[in-house]
């Protein structure tokens, strides 16, 4: 009998879809819903940076991910589900290049290493937008405090907030692309890489929107002393996946793939 009730166990475990999310503040909405909805109990639930979150999905070891569109052409096979996102139509405002000077003056750009989608969008921006060329360099760990002098940074999520109290120079992401394509970008969706199961989906996406329109109830108790929550979940960041989006959403892989193209000429 324990042998029998451990494996039922096991089989439990592996029945579950791992599902992959970001921490960061503007997932709160869509991770409430989750973890209020009955769904929760067919999840496996894996928390990290927008990164590590594509790697994972890219490697097969979760199946569902809110994951930066950059990743798609690479995956052999994926879905795009549910019909919400991390987006915005406009300023993000914590997806931003910070620096000490203008943007014409800046000699060499600090690029974000925990998200693939807000990297490849500033090298775009740099080039076609702000028609700019500075050196563009990788970083591993954090390296605001480089951030100075002729030496710019892309600092998405959290920790932009805290940028935005140090750098007298903000070039919001979401606010450039806007008035580059006129059109709203999307950094994150939810992205399987095998087709699931279609009642699952549909129990996800009802959690996604009960999260979604209870953002009031997130509020409640979080005050956060370096950016108006309200603002941003109500004002910069845009959760629905609509037809605008998706149409952002290909112009930037079209216009992504080109770049990568010339650089490697």
């Amino acid at each position: 009998m324990p042998v029998l009730y451990l494996c039922a166990v096991n089989l439990n475990q592996l029945e579950k879809i791992k599902v992959g999310i970001v921490n960061y503040l503007n997932t709160r909405p869509l991770l409430y819903g989750i973890e209020q909805a009955p769904v929760i109990r067919s999840i496996e639930l894996i928390r990290d940076y927008p990164a590590h979150i594509a790697s994972f999905l890219l490697e097969g070891s979760i199946d569902l991910g809110l994951v930066p569109v950059a990743i798609l052409p690479r995956l052999k096979e994926y879905h795009i589900v549910t019909d919400y996102c991390i987006g915005s139509d406009g300023p993000v405002a914590s997806v931003c290049l910070f620096s000490d000077v203008p943007i014409e003056e800046v000699k060499e750009v600090l690029l974000d290493y925990q998200s693939r989608t807000s990297v490849a969008l500033a090298k775009l921006l740099l080039r076609d937008y702000w028609k700019v060329s500075p050196k563009l360099s990788d970083t591993h760990a954090d390296y605001r405090s480089r951030i100075k002098g002729n030496t710019a940074g892309l600092v998405i999520g959290d920790r932009s907030f805290e940028q935005r109290k140090v750098s007298p120079f903000i070039y919001d992401l979401g606010e450039a692309w806007k008035n580059f394509t006129g059109l709203p970008f999307v950094f994150a969706a939810w992205v399987c890489n095998k087709k699931l199961d279609e009642k699952f989906i549909e129990d996800f996406n009802a959690a996604n929107r009960e999260g979604v329109r209870n953002i009031s109830k997130i509020l409640q108790g979080n005050d956060y002393p370096l950016f108006d929550l309200n603002k941003y979940y109500n004002s910069y960041i845009s959760y629905n996946l609509d037809d605008r989006k998706r149409k952002g959403l290909q112009k930037f892989l079209e216009l992504k793939e080109g770049i990568v193209e010339k650089q490697s000429l």
